[in-house]
């Protein structure tokens, strides 16, 4: 009797575990977000074994630990875990164990393990349960358990349960995981397809209709649109024509063979509306089948050709302009040369002299021409050579000047130039082209004679030249175009002509110097401003340091210490061009086309700086950054491929501090590099401000931390770039511009969108609330501010 009653209780208590462990299971395999998961599974372990405090190590795909969570530990006790002395020995131990570990006495058990002793205060363990978390034969985790609820020891029943929960968990996180990687390359996939600038529609095979458009495609159907008209809508009432001229509707339209099952390659077709607004674009139509072979949707990519016909429009306009701008001249020269040989009549002396003074001024115009067309072409092949050295500001200033007015330029410049700056390194010959181009520039843009502004002023440890008219401005959308080659600034005056390469030529001269050239113009009729940046000469001079140290780009030479740049680029060209560069400018280089090695050439030789291609094989310069802290604590300058990508953009708001546009010339690769250190290690940082502290946040600007409510905040290097500028600037509101040109430098496009994107970021962690801050207030359209301290103590005691 006994026996059976002994029977039927371990029958209920089996049922009872297995009950439990079923429902463990099943609310593990209910959650698909990985976090969420792993806290569920740990905290399941502990109700199926009745432990009162433990943890759970994650480990990654190559087995090393990615993460470490806990329960009943305080996050004092949690954070001492992972710091504990010994702490890496004793998880690898235990991470490694084949089968489950349950012991009675956690400390006895240490010394016996060869394991050092775990602090008296840390893990109060008494009974110990530990069991490895495995999937397909690699470890995905490992459990650590201890004290058992009421002060009893784990059971072997414990242990059973505890490795058949092991497994079900393993496979549930193996499942979470690969979720989360299909997630993760959908939203890169999505993301990629989004920002590509070609445009992409997916159309319903059956109806026609539009089921989903990227950025690109969106763009091209709302300048088709009428306001209200879907694209649906469109497609019916567009007209379709071909190069040859002929007309289809969508019926008619090869995107019908598509449907049909047929592929549409490359097919050049003008998209009309019925009010005449059109665009040429490249049409591909890619039929998708099902499993049974029927088309179900059609892919349909887009390219507008708009640039492309923008870009032939001002070639050929360029084509007639050169063409027409050496014929005048040869005709001048001709017919003063037949003059002068073929007169049937004496010709006086003054005459000649006159006609000879003719010949020479045509060709020195036809050389200019030549010369400016030559100019283009090596900054093109990015061999334009400058000669940079130390020149006194007013002396560039006086040359351009001269200059300008000699070639006929006007008087009237109202110039502004502080008493006191320092040298700039400069080519002057250059320097004097760039300010000639933009002095002319402008005066063709004014209205009624009004002056042309030239001023100067010192900004960091860059010197910023600006030539700014109250003329006929320049329409926002034209603004990123100008200094690009056949650009031309629409003129007034009948006659005053523009070869289209002034602008462009500058940009090339201007960066072959290490500086930056952009123009600014709040629109049609409001006149606009050109600005570019030189680096100055000695940096520290400002500071009253010494003028050179072993660390400074001008204290490199003989018997000083190289500067270590490490360059990273899978092009062996790009790579050798950039170790030679380096070398004859007294750089020590270390190269690699691996991204992997990054992290490993960091920490072997500490580099000063880093040269990052932007684009490296199954990941970009971006991608590391995000990926490797270290690199966020250096200097970078980005190398691209194209100058107006967004990644460049992209790049500058996560901290790179400069790029280089391919192809590029030694000069202007070692020019960038020395302003970049000169930001760095040229100018020591000022005293810092006393911490700052608003409610629960405190800031330590001399310790570069912040808190709030004692907890540590995690900032990355713009946020609390953005958050120093504020705090320290308590209840001023920083205007977006303000804040662009303090943290991202000046040259910077005027876009918020980078100030919004790291406010965003710096709120969440704030946990402050946009649409009730309490430290982070935003002015439309203006800009964003910090409450002063003592203004809101004051409030709270009124």
């Amino acid at each position: 009797m006994q026996d059976a009653e002994e029977l039927r209780r371990e029958n209920e208590e089996l049922r009872e575990r297995l009950s439990k462990l079923s429902e463990a299971g099943l609310r593990i395999t209910e959650e698909f977000e990985l976090d969420k998961l792993l806290r569920e599974v740990l905290d399941r372990a502990r109700s199926l074994t009745g432990a009162t405090r433990g943890g759970m190590t994650i480990l990654d795909e190559s087995g090393q630990a990615d993460d470490f969570i806990s329960f009943g530990l305080t996050d004092a006790e949690h954070q001492q875990t992972l710091d504990v002395p010994g702490g890496a020995d004793f998880f690898g131990y235990l991470s490694t164990m084949p089968r489950p570990l349950r012991v009675p006495d956690f400390r006895a058990f240490l010394p016996s393990a060869g394991l050092p002793d775990w602090p008296s205060n840390l893990f109060q363990a008494t009974s110990f349960l530990c069991a490895p978390v495995r999937h397909d034969g690699r470890y995905v985790g490992v459990f650590y358990l201890g004290n058992k609820d009421g002060g009893g020891e784990f059971t072997l029943v414990d242990e059973e349960t505890l490795q058949l929960f092991a497994s079900q968990a393993a496979m549930a996180i193996a499942n979470a995981r690969r979720l989360q990687h299909e997630q993760r390359a959908r939203a890169d996939l999505e993301t990629l397809i989004d920002t590509t600038p070609i445009g992409v529609a997916l159309l319903d095979a059956r109806t026609g209709s539009v089921v989903s458009f990227n950025r690109e495609a969106k763009r091209i159907f709302d300048g088709l649109c009428d306001p209200g008209q879907t694209p649906d809508d469109l497609l019916q009432v567009l007209r379709y024509r071909r190069g040859d001229g002929r007309e289809f509707t969508l019926a008619q339209f090869p995107i019908a063979r598509a449907q049909r099952a047929e592929a549409v390659r490359a097919e050049e077709i003008v998209l009309q509306a019925p009010d005449g607004r059109s665009v040429t674009a490249i049409i591909n139509a890619t039929p998708i089948r099902s499993d049974d072979g029927e088309v179900e949707s059609l892919i349909v990519t887009m390219q507008d050709m708009s640039a492309l016909q923008d870009l032939e429009r001002m070639r050929a306009e360029f084509l007639a302009m050169v063409s027409h701008e050496l014929r005048t001249p040869l005709t001048s020269i001709k017919g003063s040369a037949a003059i002068l040989r073929g007169s049937d009549l004496p010709i006086d002396s003054a005459e000649v002299v006159q006609f000879h003074r003719l010949i020479e001024e045509q060709a020195d115009q036809m050389q200019a021409l030549i010369t400016d067309m030559l100019d283009v072409a090596r900054i093109e092949a990015g061999a334009l050579s400058v000669s940079p050295e130390p020149v006194e500001v007013h002396d560039l200033v006086d040359r351009g000047r001269g200059s300008f007015i000699s070639g006929g330029g006007t008087e009237h410049i109202e110039i502004d130039i502080p008493s006191e700056l320092p040298q700039v390194m400069a080519d002057r010959r250059r320097i004097v082209q760039v300010l000639v181009n933009l002095l002319t520039n402008a005066e063709r843009a004014t209205l009624d004679g009004s002056p042309v502004r030239l001023g100067v002023q010192l900004q960091g440890v860059q010197v910023e030249f600006s030539v700014s008219d109250d003329g006929a401005g320049i329409p926002e959308e034209q603004l990123p175009q100008l200094f690009r080659k056949f650009s031309r600034r629409e003129v007034r005056a009948e006659g005053q002509g523009d070869s289209g390469l002034g602008l462009a030529i500058s940009k090339g001269i201007v960066e072959a110097h290490g500086g930056r050239i952009w123009a600014r113009s709040e629109g049609p009729g409001r006149g606009a401003q050109f600005t570019f940046t030189l680096p100055i000469a000695q940096p520290n001079a400002i500071l009253g340091e010494p003028a050179a140290s072993e660390h400074s780009p001008e204290g490199l030479g003989k018997g000083r210490r190289r500067i270590r740049v490490l360059v990273v680029d899978d092009d062996p060209q790009t790579l050798s061009l950039v170790r030679d560069a380096l070398t004859k400018a007294h750089f020590e280089p270390i190269l690699t086309g691996d991204p992997q090695a990054v992290g490993r050439l960091l920490g072997e030789y500490r580099p000063q700086l880093v040269l990052l291609d932007l684009m490296l094989p199954e990941t970009d310069g971006i991608e590391l950054m995000e990926a490797i802290p270290a690199l966020r604590n250096l200097p970078v300058i980005f190398i691209s491929a194209y100058g107006g990508d967004q990644r460049v953009a992209r790049a500058l708001e996560m901290g790179a501090d400069d790029y280089i546009v391919k192809p590029f010339s030694p000069t202007e690769l070692v020019a960038r590099i020395h302003t970049v250190l000169r930001r760095w290690v040229g100018s020591a940082p000022p005293e810092p401000p006393p911490p700052f502290s608003l409610y629960d946040l405190t800031i330590n600007f001399r310790e570069r931390s912040a808190a709030l409510a004692d907890r540590p905040l995690d900032l990355t290097d713009l946020e609390y770039r953005l958050l120093y500028e504020l705090a320290t600037n308590p209840g001023r509101v920083m205007t977006h511009a303000e804040l662009l040109r303090r943290i991202w430098g000046p040259g910077h496009p005027d876009n918020s969108g980078p100030v919004r994107t790291v406010v965003k970021q710096l709120r969440r962690k704030l946990g402050d609330d946009a649409a009730n801050p309490v430290y982070v207030f935003n002015h439309p359209r203006v800009g964003y501010s910090v409450p002063d301290p003592h203004a809101a103590e004051d409030a709270e005691e009124s």
